[in-house]
Order: C-alpha cells, then sequence, then structure tokens
C-alpha cells in the first residue's frame, strides 16, 4: 500500500500539510521477511533520524547477513554483525537515508 498527500480522501486541515508536499509518501507499508514496517514522511520539513534506531529480528544467521548488507548498501556500519552473549548474530548500522538499524538473530 502506498498512498501520498494528494491521495488522501479527505483534505489535511489547513497549514498542516507543508506546502509543496503533495507527492510525499503519507502511508506505506513494506516487508522485510515475516515483518511488515509503515512509514509515512511525515509533516516536517527536513531528514533527522537521530535519538532512535529500529530493530530488525531475524530467524538465523543468513537472514542476518542479508538483511545487514541490503540496509547497510550506501549507509554507515555502526557495529559489524558479531556474536553476542544475547544473539548469534548482532549487528548496528546507519541505512543511506540515515536510520539507524539493529539486525539481531531472535534467541
Amino acid at each position: 500500500m502506498l498512498m501520498r498527500y494528494k491521495e488522501s480522501p479527505e483534505p489535511p486541515p489547513p497549514g498542516t500539510v507543508p506546502p509543496g508536499w503533495e507527492n510525499k509518501i503519507m502511508h506505506t507499508s513494506l516487508r522485510i521477511g515475516n515483518a511488515t514496517v509503515i512509514v509515512s514522511d511525515g509533516c516536517s520539513e527536513g531528514t533527522n533520524f537521530q535519538g532512535f534506531s529500529l530493530s530488525l529480528s531475524v530467524a538465523n544467521a543468513a537472514e542476518a547477513e542479508r538483511a545487514f548488507t541490503a540496509l547497510s548498501d550506501g549507509g554507515q556500519v555502526r557495529m559489524p554483525l558479531t556474536k553476542t552473549f544475547w544473539s548469534p548474530r548482532f549487528g548496528m548500522l546507519a541505512d543511506r537515508f540515515g536510520v539507524g538499524w539493529m539486525v539481531t538473530v531472535a534467541p
């Protein structure tokens, strides 16, 4: 599912959506393995993804490698995938948009 602001069945209240945002994403969802992630461009100017990370839990090390590699493409690895005391594979990265991710194999 993908809906742009201009496709909303109801117009937004005046002043809630910045001018020029007609083609920005109001709501969309995507699948990562068995998980569904719902995202939006929001209603604020600029991009600032500081102070939080998304956590992706996968079933095994092969899935962790695949997801970690895909998410880190064009981004920055903060902690390579490695064994930790809580998981056989855990790593942290910022994707190409600056969004923080923690990838872990579920215990």
